[in-house]
């Protein structure tokens, strides 16, 4: 089984549990570590060439991160596609093991259901907290509907003040922002890196986590210990 990956949360779900199987990913697929395979550019701009050279059996996208044209792309040069859907935890576990099988996994991973027994119970704040959750400045943009990270938050008793925009990330003045005053501003570090010295600053007076992303928007290993991780950051934001 040859297989390329578009979606870096894929990438490290395939790659530790079909070793050998992956020939190529995107440049932002950063885990595992040292993944030593030919990478194909980015998630929005693939290079369809490069990965049509690959000879892949499959191509695994995703239906957010990955543009329609580019897997058109590659469905009518004769690559199979397998195209996930991801909005919530429970379809991130459906997802992962209809991606895994598909990728040539002879039996369903423990890290898997590990993860699924730390989502049945997720440490939940004591009292709900409210939040905006900025993934980009210049211009602010914020999670909206319909979304993973924010059925995320929602799991681990936050809920952030645009889940009913729309818009799924919609486009939001700072000063909006900053009037809604939500409990806590949850501040992850992709796909903007924000950091301790750029994004708190534009939240005068209000409480802010700095969290990972990839525990706040990644589907694959990292699920197994999110909730504990994310539930210690918000916790010591929202007090």
């Amino acid at each position: 089984m040859r297989v390329v990956s578009l979606v870096p949360s894929l990438t490290e779900a395939v790659a530790r549990t079909v070793p050998g199987a992956l020939v190529g990913a995107t440049d932002w697929c950063t885990h595992p570590a040292g993944l030593d395979v030919v990478r194909v550019g980015g998630t929005k701009n693939p290079k369809t060439d490069r990965i049509l050279s690959l000879a892949p059996d499959l191509v695994i996208a995703n239906e957010e991160e990955n543009r329609a044209p580019d897997l058109d792309a590659l469905r009518a040069a004769g690559a199979e596609v397998l195209v996930t859907e991801v909005r919530t935890v429970p379809q991130a576990f459906t997802e992962l093991d209809r991606t895994l099988t598909a990728c040539g996994a002879p039996s369903r991973p423990r890290w898997l259901d590990e993860a699924e027994v730390a989502w049945t119970g997720p440490p939940v704040l004591e009292r709900r907290a409210t939040a905006v959750v900025p993934v980009w400045r210049r211009p602010w943009m914020v999670l909206g509907r319909d979304t993973f990270a924010g059925d995320v938050l929602a799991r681990l008793g936050v809920d952030h003040l645009y889940a009913t925009h729309p818009e799924r990330y919609p486009r939001i003045p700072v000063d909006e922002l900053r009037a809604a005053r939500p409990d806590v501003v949850v501040l992850p570090d992709e796909p903007y890196r924000f950091t301790a010295d750029d994004g708190p600053e534009a939240f005068p007076g209000l409480s802010c986590a700095l969290v990972d992303g990839r525990y706040l928007t990644w589907y694959g290993p990292s699920l197994a210990v999110a909730p504990r991780v994310l539930a210690a950051a918000l916790r010591a934001a929202h007090r």
